[in-house]
């Protein structure tokens, strides 16, 4: 995990060395709660500063300095969160660490801030970087189990994509997901014994390998493989799978995996005409984005020739999904709001939402286990991500739900309400976990919370 030992000097006008900053709080603009002497940072007064909302005042007050382009009060805000924040503290120490690392990257990248990674503690800065953990196949199961974060989603969608496709002969499925297909063996598995008595449908899967760099990530696994491993498990199950990656990115809204389908779809059409059958009747699509369709662009930044207008690549997305009638879209993603174009407003979401992670893994993993090392280290990511990068860099763009429903609607799909059999595994599977985890249904959509805050949601959509 990350190793903060000093913050490096931001050097003020004065050059003043960095154990003088805290004589200097009194100073230069003090802000309620900051401490303004050494005093304040002694050990009968930790107990405040380590205080949660004392973190997260000082947190936002620092995102608000570098906004501003100040580096003074910039550099006192970060030296005494490196005193009061350990990597290996409480899950508040932690999760403010965290953020702690964000904000110094993000002051290194203003004008007034940008000579620390110059600085002579450039190697303090180095020792920030991040390693993310690359996953063998079993490891990333595993990985993936850990916490309902995923099994939620897969969960939900796999009731609602075997009510939707019952009695059909041949089922595409289209898996845009962050995991690697994870979710795809329960699926199989569940098709099967849907089945069992009676021929089962022939499945084909397209997948959307992300060319992109986002946890979690494999290590040395082709997909080529991973196709391999998943015909052949289809095949024990008595499933004919035929399996298909497809590089693809966001940044031109999966293109390439909709040319994929609309291609396979032609292709069926005429194969089906030529036999005097009915397309429409053989084959259900099924398009399941568990965690991805946040990656695309949320501005209005693309002409549509048809409504001399502008429109964003998630909007164009999913109205080229509706162009391709699938039986069934589902679209699971956290239950957040990271779209601001504030510095301080995306934090404030981020501090409200990602206490979440940090909370839920010390109810199950102690704190010298890798697998907890794994798991914070991706949190990180996405908090780094959220926080130090703008433009394509900054790809954590997570909407508020009724924002992704306003865009389906407008794409000419309506929601379906997830039936007793779904919410029922759905709690079947909480059951695992630790007991902070629920589940609600809101609206039409199924909801993940944590104690009692909301944390991913499942929607399902037909054509309208």
């Amino acid at each position: 995990m990350m190793q903060f030992t000093q913050i490096p000097q931001f050097p003020s006008q004065n050059q003043l060395p960095l154990y003088q900053t805290t004589t200097m709080m009194n100073r230069i603009r003090p802000w309620p709660g900051f401490p303004t002497s050494k005093a304040s940072l002694s050990p009968s007064n930790n107990h405040n500063l380590g205080d949660a909302n004392c973190m997260e005042q000082l947190l936002i007050h620092c995102a608000q300095a570098i906004e501003n382009n100040d580096a003074t009060p910039t550099q006192q805000i970060l030296w005494v969160l490196n005193n009061i924040a350990p990597p290996d503290g409480d899950s508040n120490q932690r999760l403010t660490c965290a953020f702690l690392r964000a904000l110094i990257l993000r002051a290194a990248r203003t004008p007034a801030c940008k000579f620390i990674l110059n600085s002579s503690n450039n190697n303090t800065i180095c020792g920030f970087n991040q390693v993310i953990h690359k996953f063998s196949l079993l490891d990333l199961a595993n990985f993936v189990h850990l916490t309902p974060w995923h099994r939620f989603g897969f969960t939900a969608a796999n009731s609602v994509i075997l009510e939707a496709t019952e009695d059909r002969t041949a089922i595409h499925i289209v898996d845009l997901s962050v995991t690697h297909c994870m979710q795809i063996p329960t699926l199989i598995d569940s098709i099967s014994n849907r089945y069992q008595g009676r021929q089962p449908p022939t499945v084909r899967l397209t997948v959307g390998a992300l060319t992109q760099e986002i946890p979690p990530m494999f290590d040395l696994v082709s997909y080529d493989d991973l196709g391999i491993k998943l015909i052949n498990f289809a095949r024990s199950r008595g499933i004919v799978l035929e399996f298909k990656a497809i590089p693809t990115t966001p940044l031109d809204g999966f293109a390439s995996v909709l040319d994929e389908v609309r291609t396979r779809q032609e292709q069926m059409k005429y194969l089906y005409i030529n036999q005097n059958q009915n397309y429409e009747e053989e084959e259900s699509l099924v398009i399941n984005c568990q965690m991805t369709v946040h990656y695309l662009n949320h501005d209005a930044d693309f002409e549509d020739h048809n409504l001399n207008g502008l429109m964003s690549m998630r909007t164009m997305f999913f109205k080229a999904l509706r162009s391709l009638d699938p039986t069934i879209v589902v679209i699971v993603e956290e239950d957040v709001d990271f779209t601001s174009r504030n510095l301080v407003g995306r934090l404030r979401s981020a501090l409200n939402y990602f206490w979440i992670p940090f909370d839920t893994v010390d109810t199950f993993l102690p704190r010298e286990s890798k697998q907890r090392e794994w798991y914070e280290a991706d949190i990180c990511w996405k908090i780094e991500n959220i926080i130090s990068n703008d433009g394509d860099q900054r790809v954590e763009r997570q909407e508020p739900r009724a924002q992704w429903a306003q865009r389906m609607m407008e794409a000419e799909f309506r929601r379906v309400g997830f039936v007793a059999d779904a919410m029922g595994e759905v709690k079947t599977m909480l059951e695992e976990h630790a007991t902070g985890w629920g589940s609600k249904k809101e609206e039409e959509d199924l909801v993940l919370t944590w104690k009692g805050h909301n944390v991913v949601f499942a929607t399902a959509l037909v054509p309208s």
